[in-house]
């Protein structure tokens, strides 16, 4: 059965909730805060929680204590996954359900991996790969090597919503495709897998 490899963001999880608390937290708007949030490409690449908070800081003219780097961290990392997208999650546990491969291939710092290997969607994936454990990030063609390696495959379906990821992942000779809902997903799934109800 062919393996079906997930993105995290904005694919499992909703757009970080927490962005405006982070913000006010930092006495900003939410417009100048988010100019340096998105500046994440070192942060998934396997930089450290303090630099890339350092780099937001400094940005914005601001200096940060350790206190409030753990605190702002932590408020990033809940953003992301105390509330994911629940259709999508559905669809992850018939998948699952039927036996379904499945692997999480994420842009994401280590820390977050640590905790997202906790929640439990995390359960029904055979794999969780993330960027920031090997200092490559989507779309490098390494990180593409280094899943179909893990997984064992290159015979996937992949689902991500940034399209040079797809790009990326098409050059690499996966089969990905642009991440819209979880509903269009299923559809196409349905096409190819059959009934998705478990």
């Amino acid at each position: 059965m062919r393996w079906i490899v997930f993105d995290f963001g904005e694919v499992i999880s909703q757009r970080n909730p927490a962005r405006p608390a982070m913000a006010a937290k930092l006495g900003v708007t939410l417009e100048v805060f988010e100019t340096a949030y998105w500046d994440r490409d070192a942060y998934d690449r396997g930089g450290s929680d303090a630099d890339y908070w350092a780099r937001i800081a400094s940005s914005l003219g601001l200096s940060l204590d350790d206190a409030l780097v753990r605190e702002l961290t932590a408020m990033d990392n809940a953003g992301w996954l105390d509330d994911p997208v629940v259709e999508t999650v559905v669809l992850i546990e018939d998948l699952a359900s039927l036996g379904v491969p499945l692997a999480l291939l994420s842009n994401a710092p280590s820390t977050f991996g640590r905790l997202a290997e906790k929640v439990p969607w995390a359960k029904h994936f055979r794999h969780l790969i993330f960027s920031g454990d090997l200092g490559c990030a989507k779309p490098d063609a390494a990180i593409w090597k280094h899943t179909s390696s893990v997984i064992g495959s290159s015979d996937v379906i992949f689902f991500d919503d940034r399209a040079s990821n797809v790009e990326g992942a098409l050059a690499a000779g996966w089969d990905a495709r642009l991440w819209t809902s979880a509903s269009a997903a299923r559809a196409e799934l349905l096409a190819e897998l059959g009934d998705l109800r478990p």
